[in-house]
């Protein structure tokens, strides 16, 4: 069966350890990709895109958790810009595409509608978490670190890098196909 590639995403926002300061939104300022051959069963490419916010800044806290700090993703594209290397360079409008739960996906669309940017994926959509849960029988759907504990497989990386955790849930995948419960699961 031909299933081709698949794009695996996951995104760093903006964060802080409490509310964020007036006026501050969650913004994405990393996207990391990795395109699976579903055919080959193996990863094939590791990308990622750093984004320069416009309504918030990278705090203390976000720096710690993700490791990116302000003077890095000053040095990034616009979220638009971002959005238009997703299309053109990775086919997001046509290649099926996954994440680790739903954060991303609705990261995207609301990052898309307040800054009129077209959304840049396409329809067909697979939540890995969830597919996931079902593999592996689970009560409660798991943090990506946990499912790779839970999978056997090591933290490849740096956890809350996007690059980083975008290939380690590329691996959650191939194990999610690997046990025959992989299909898009759009909303």
């Amino acid at each position: 069966m031909n299933q081709g590639l698949l794009n695996v995403v996951d995104v760093e926002a903006t964060c802080w350890e409490g509310k964020p300061p007036p006026g501050a939104v969650n913004e994405i300022i990393e996207i990391g990709l990795t395109v699976v051959d579903l055919d080959a069963g193996a990863r094939i490419a590791k990308h990622r895109i750093l984004v320069r916010p416009t309504r918030s800044t990278v705090s203390e806290f976000c720096t710690e958790l993700t490791g990116l700090t302000q003077d890095e993703v000053d040095t990034g594209v616009s979220f638009a810009a971002a959005c238009r290397v997703l299309a053109a360079e990775h086919s997001a409008g046509t290649r099926p595409w996954a994440s680790w739960g739903d954060y991303d996906r609705k990261q995207f669309l609301a990052q898309c509608r307040a800054t009129g940017t077209p959304y840049p994926f396409g329809a067909v959509y697979t939540n890995a978490k969830m597919l996931f849960s079902e593999a592996y029988r689970l009560n409660r759907r798991q943090g990506m670190a946990g499912a790779l504990g839970i999978a056997g497989l090591p933290l490849e990386g740096r956890h809350h890098s996007g690059a980083d955790d975008a290939w380690n849930i590329g691996a959650l995948v191939l194990e999610i196909i690997a046990r025959d419960v992989w299909r898009p699961t759009a909303p």
